[in-house]
């Protein structure tokens, strides 16, 4: 079955929502290093103490976190596109006082107001993907945005690398400028976007949401077969939950929803205990730790690290609904998970650890052993290869595909603030332990990946080639999932052969 090049391109571009986010991180781990922000930040000191660089990482989080709480309820009121476009303005906003900064306080409100926008768009552009997509290919949609995230996170190195000639306030005020850059296309782009089929749907506007189906489903043909059935079951799912009320945020707390919510904010904290964000917020930091030497060669060894992170991402989008969520899963936590635990163990084997006088902080140095230091640098881009096609996707893939309609809006912004609260969390444990017990960080978040893959191993049912209406069967199954694979499949072979029977039924009876 083919689908319509339109539909391609509205999802690639309303997934620019993700390269904001991801150039962000990326930018602000190199700034974070550059001595005329330091100077600037301080008052002239010629560092930042572990408490700032965590506060000036973590208030863009607790903004996305509080964004994504409000998003829910402007994407279930003004739709989904408009809470985009919304989010792409706060997000100016934010990065314009980021780049007029002219102290500490004024790049922490810039901070938190980007957050903002980051958090509704974590939360929007996911939901949106999802609800626009078909089942056959709607992990590989919703993982464009992860692409572009990594895609922003890799510019983002590389302006860094950039500008690290400069001496003046320029090397950190242009990269965080170029940010707004992005967030100005989505804005204005996102107007000429079409609305949620389902949303159109919930809203009453039946013509309009089979006009948007047909046309990004089939070209425009309205009478097509896939295009009608899709139509009718959203019609059906909308009528059921209006029957039953289904519509208010105690109904997550409800039967097999509130599995889905479990499931879906354990998916988001467990992305977030991997440890990914943190190795990316503090690159130049690790790959100092891990041996390379001076600045710019981390700042080198973080740009590489970045391009990886884009092409391990596009396995992923082509594969992602072929293979199934649990697989994805759980290689990518086993991968990650050997990787950490390897860098870790050598760390320890072949670093000292040392009191940094300068700073009154602990630090590795590995510098004696050229080729443990490779070894590490090496596991770094291996779990961040695994990150890249497992977590990374899924992540945002699953909670944005197992909510019913009537409150998918509501569920994905709790899951998605758990996200971004986990991260928030984490940047600020992230830099003390770095500094506190070094290599000892690395075995945390390499036994949390393990943990990760025996979790969804037992308990996370497998989503891939289900429409969004027939996530209530998927979730009816047992609580271990793993024992309900077969089960799960003979339930839909049940469920379709129903369909037909009643299909017949109803024709047989027109006749008579």
């Amino acid at each position: 079955m083919g689908y319509s090049l339109q539909l391609y391109v509205v999802c690639a571009f309303a997934a620019i929502g993700g390269f904001c986010f991801g150039y962000d991180s990326g930018i602000i781990s190199g700034v974070l290093t550059m001595p005329p922000f330091i100077a600037k930040m301080t008052g002239g000191d010629t560092y930042l103490k572990a408490i700032q660089t965590s506060v000036i990482t973590g208030l863009l989080l607790a903004g996305c976190f509080v964004g994504s709480l409000f998003a829910g309820q402007l994407c279930e009121r003004l739709s989904r596109k408009f809470t985009i476009i919304i989010a792409s303005g706060v997000f100016v906003i934010g990065a314009a006082i980021q780049t007029g900064a002219n102290g500490y306080s004024m790049i922490l409100g810039g901070r938190f107001v980007a957050g903002l926008g980051v958090g509704s768009l974590s939360m929007s552009v996911p939901l949106y993907l999802s609800e626009l997509a078909p089942k056959e290919i709607r992990g590989r949609l919703i993982s464009l945005q992860q692409l572009t995230i990594t895609i922003g996170l890799m510019v983002a190195f590389w302006v860094n690398v950039g500008t690290e000639s400069m001496t003046d306030d320029a090397a950190w005020r242009i990269p965080l400028g170029i940010q707004m850059a992005p967030a100005v296309v989505l804005f204005v782009g996102t107007i000429f976007l079409p609305f949620s089929p389902r949303w159109l749907i919930k809203k009453g506007r039946n013509a309009e949401a089979l006009s948007v189906l047909a046309r990004l489903h089939s070209g425009g043909d309205e009478t097509a077969p896939h295009v009608v059935a899709e139509y009718d079951e959203i019609i059906s799912q909308v009528e059921h939950e209006r029957v039953v009320s289904v519509d208010s945020y105690f109904e997550l707390f409800k039967g097999t929803i509130l599995r889905r919510l479990i499931l879906g904010v354990l998916i988001q904290i467990f992305q977030q205990f991997t440890g990914i964000n943190s190795i990316m917020y503090y690159a130049p930091v690790i790959f100092q730790q891990a041996g390379v030497p001076g600045r710019s060669a981390s700042l080198i060894a973080s740009g590489v690290n970045g391009v990886l992170n884009v092409l391990a991402t596009i396995p992923a989008i082509l594969y992602l609904d072929r293979l199934g969520r649990r697989f994805v899963l759980i290689s990518g936590a086993l991968v990650m998970g050997i990787s950490m635990l390897l860098c870790g163990i050598v760390m320890a084997a072949t670093g000292r650890v040392f009191k940094n006088e300068t700073t009154g902080q602990m630090e590795v140095d590995m510098s004696g052993n050229i080729h443990a230091s490779y070894f590490c640098i090496v596991m770094v881009y291996f779990f961040v290869a695994g990150f890249a096609y497992s977590w990374g996707p899924c992540g945002w893939v699953y909670p944005a595909e197992i909510y019913p309609l009537s409150i998918r809006s509501k569920g994905t912004s709790i899951t998605t603030a758990a996200n971004w609260l986990m991260n928030f969390i984490i940047s600020l444990f992230v830099p003390v332990m770095l500094t506190t017990i070094t290599w000892g960080t690395y075995l945390f978040f390499g036994c949390c990946c393990i943990v990760m893959a025996i979790c969804v191993f037992l308990f996370f049912p497998e989503t891939k080639g289900r429409s969004l209406e027939e996530m209530d069967v998927v979730f009816s199954g047992r609580i271990l999932a793993f024992r309900d694979v077969k089960d799960a499949d003979l339930k839909f072979k049940a469920q379709k052969q129903n369909e037909k029977t009643e299909s017949f039924n109803d024709v047989k009876e027109e006749e008579v």
